[in-house]
């Protein structure tokens, strides 16, 4: 049959296309289709394998291991069939099966090892309470930042000491034994060995030292003025008669009573910052005094109703200093500690402690004192001596040059001018 016998017959041609074929077409969409899905098969694969590698390379680079220093030593990258491959030096190896998890947990374990192998350059000894460990810490950061070597972690350490004067709240400090209540036991650590300097709020500190101690340092003298607190009323003044201010101190009680003999004082208002001010707003007082260095070494000035001046309430001997002691022959803890002394302060501490001195007060004395630089660098001392019932109030003034020998003659002849004029049995407990 010819070629246009076959186009007029209406017949299919006997020459076909596998796409106009049922089955032919049927299997090759098939083949397409297995091919098709080969091809993406692998290009995913190698895509997904690729992705790991990058991001498993990634996290060792920024590993805490793989980031500490390491001299002389590099990390060559290569590629390989399997991805991005970081070539440690030997030290540096983990078994195959380790991912970089293991790597991460292994430097924190060797970090925490370390840890517990460190020996501490310097033990600070100091109380518990909140202020106290305020002060500690002060002490701690100035050290760190002046030398490099005790601000590596651990080269410093904080250790707590209950004093006499921690133990025993339910007592006045003039009933227990008015004299290094909160010092004894640091100074006995210290002595020992169990410490290696001694951080003391310097108003804490006896007129003497323990034998085998020294103290070559205060730190930058904080406000040395008293505050006032209270939640009914703007100040001392407006304190209706017979209200109650919780005091603990003598020399605050009896510069009070002197002033405000209308007003009541809890003698035995004790504890640390926080206490009180929980006391006061649970009624127990209607006021209470505090110094204002403690207030801001805590950060509690919020608390402040107003402060009270020089004029109104002269502080106590040393009020707003830290002192930091060491043994006397320890030069290294010496140079230390001395590096941080602030000489300004350190003369004026020395003034105020001859005054206290010379009047050798009892527990029971009320003794105030102050020494300050004036506008023109000289050196003025208020000194102060009462009662405790506030009916008797003696006080004196110096002026002189901020030098150590002549503030600390200052200091003596203040002394002396009170002990005359108050007489004998003046200072007896």
């Amino acid at each position: 049959m010819s070629r246009a016998e076959d186009k007029g017959s209406g017949e299919p041609p006997n020459r076909v296309y596998l796409s106009h074929h049922p089955q032919h077409s049927t299997a090759r969409t098939i083949s397409i289709s297995i091919s098709i899905s080969i091809c993406l098969f692998f290009f995913f694969f190698f895509f997904f394998k690729l992705s790991v590698s990058i991001s498993l390379s990634m996290e060792a680079l920024s590993s805490p291991l793989y980031l500490t220093p390491r001299p002389r030593h590099s990390c060559p990258v290569k590629w390989s069939s399997s991805g991005l491959v970081l070539l440690f030096p030997p030290r540096l190896k983990t078994p195959a099966k380790h991912n970089n998890m293991g790597i991460i947990k292994a430097s924190v374990a060797v970090e925490q090892q370390t840890q517990k192998n460190i020996t501490a350059l310097i033990r600070i000894g100091t109380r518990g309470s909140p202020l106290a460990l305020a002060q500690a810490h002060e002490t701690r950061d100035k050290l760190m930042a002046t030398h490099s070597e005790l601000a590596e972690e651990g080269a410093i350490q904080i250790v707590i000491i209950k004093t006499t004067g921690d133990k025993i709240q339910s007592q006045p400090l003039a009933d227990i034994g008015g004299k290094g209540l909160f010092t004894k036991e640091i100074d006995e650590a210290l002595i020992n060995g169990e410490i290696d300097i001694a951080v003391h709020s310097m108003k804490d500190v006896p007129t003497y030292l323990p034998e085998k101690t020294i103290l070559p340092c205060n730190l930058p003298r904080e406000d040395v003025r008293d505050a006032f607190i209270s939640l009914s009323a703007a100040s001392l003044a407006e304190l209706p008669a017979g209200s109650t201010v919780g005091t603990a101190s003598l020399r605050r009680k009896s510069q009070l009573l002197h002033k405000y003999a209308s007003l009541n004082v809890l003698e035995n208002f004790r504890g640390n910052v926080q206490t009180r001010l929980r006391k006061l707003n649970e009624g127990v007082v209607q006021a209470t005094l505090l110094a204002l260095a403690g207030l801001k070494r805590l950060n509690m000035t919020e608390h402040v109703t107003s402060i009270l001046s020089i004029d109104e309430m002269l502080p106590a001997v040393a009020q707003g200093a830290i002192g930091i002691a060491c043994r006397s022959n320890d030069d290294t803890m010496a140079n230390y500690i001395a590096s941080l002394n602030h000489e300004e302060t350190r003369l004026a501490v020395a003034c105020e402690r001859a005054f206290l001195l010379t009047l050798d007060g009892s527990c029971r004395t009320p003794i105030a004192g102050y020494a300050y630089k004036d506008v023109d660098g000289n050196c003025i001392f208020k000194g102060l001596v009462a009662s405790p019932d506030g009916i008797r109030v003696l006080e004196t003034s110096r002026k002189g040059l901020y030098a150590h020998e002549d503030m600390v003659m200052m200091g003596k002849d203040a002394g002396k001018e009170l002990l005359s004029q108050a007489g004998p049995g003046f200072f007896g407990c």
